[in-house]
């Protein structure tokens, strides 16, 4: 990874110190140049191509989702459009095969994360879905969450279902970011699984709302379908915003609405 400008994003009010889930802007000099064309996909499959960064094995996108390079050349698979709201976002490819459960590893990671870990399985496991989480504490499962020292601006990033599949990783901040806050990290990988199950950023078209800067990014509604009973106004407390604070309730009332119109 590179270095990266470290800075705490304030969210919604000045008194309120919050850090993004994401990459911070990188340093332009220590970035590797992304070429027109692969901006060009990315943008194409509807997602932002605002502070693209090149990593190893493909590009951060919206600063925690990674596309591989293969993902690259993939096609959308649903003809379903929405113009952005702030409101609940899936994408085209969503994990398939229902009732199904989806076991969650744990690796290299200390006994903090591995309690936040099944935190984050009760809580998913709560809504009584057909789709469920077990929590087999090993590397050898279907979504694995590592750790990694990602510099001080970063929380973690993951990626969305291929093929009917859950996103195989998460990557999480052992750099300290998180001290011994285990509900923090809970709140975190609850995020980023809700990204491999194929939830988009609620505000994904305008990270101003819960960073407090970014603005809006570019309105292509392509791999970013509005899920249906989910609200048209503001939704301070979802589990899917672009920016988050250490402190918060695990799924607010909307979150609960998304997760089982495509779970349940």
């Amino acid at each position: 990874m590179k270095m990266f400008k470290h800075s705490l994003v304030v969210c919604l009010c000045a008194s309120a110190l919050f850090v993004s889930c994401k990459k911070e802007e990188a340093a332009k000099e220590s970035t590797p140049a992304v070429s027109k064309e692969t901006l060009a996909q990315i943008k194409s499959l509807g997602f932002s191509d605002f502070n693209v960064q090149k990593i190893d094995g493909g590009y951060l996108v919206e600063n925690d989702i990674f596309l591989g390079e293969q993902q690259l050349k993939t096609s959308p698979i649903s003809t379903v459009l929405s113009i952005a709201k702030v409101e609940q976002y899936r994408t085209y490819n969503l994990v398939t095969g229902l009732p199904r459960t989806i076991t969650i590893g744990v690796s290299g990671l200390n006994a903090n994360f591995q309690s936040a870990t099944q935190q984050m399985v009760n809580a998913y496991n709560a809504l009584g879905l057909r789709l469920r989480f077990q929590y087999v504490g090993t590397s050898g499962a279907d979504i694995v969450i590592y750790g990694s020292n990602l510099g001080g601006g970063v929380l973690g990033y993951s990626g969305f279902p291929s093929g009917g599949n859950p996103y195989p990783q998460v990557v999480m901040n052992t750099g300290g970011i998180f001290g011994t806050n285990v509900a923090f990290m809970r709140k975190v990988i609850q995020h980023e699984v809700g990204h491999c199950i194929g939830f988009r950023h609620t505000d994904w078209f305008n990270r101003g709302y819960s960073c407090g800067s970014g603005g809006a990014e570019p309105q292509n509604p392509e791999g970013a379908v509005q899920i249906p009973g989910t609200p048209s106004g503001a939704d301070a407390g979802s589990w899917m915003l672009a920016c988050t604070g250490a402190n918060g309730s695990s799924f607010n009332g909307n979150d609960v609405t998304a997760l089982r119109y495509l779970y349940q």
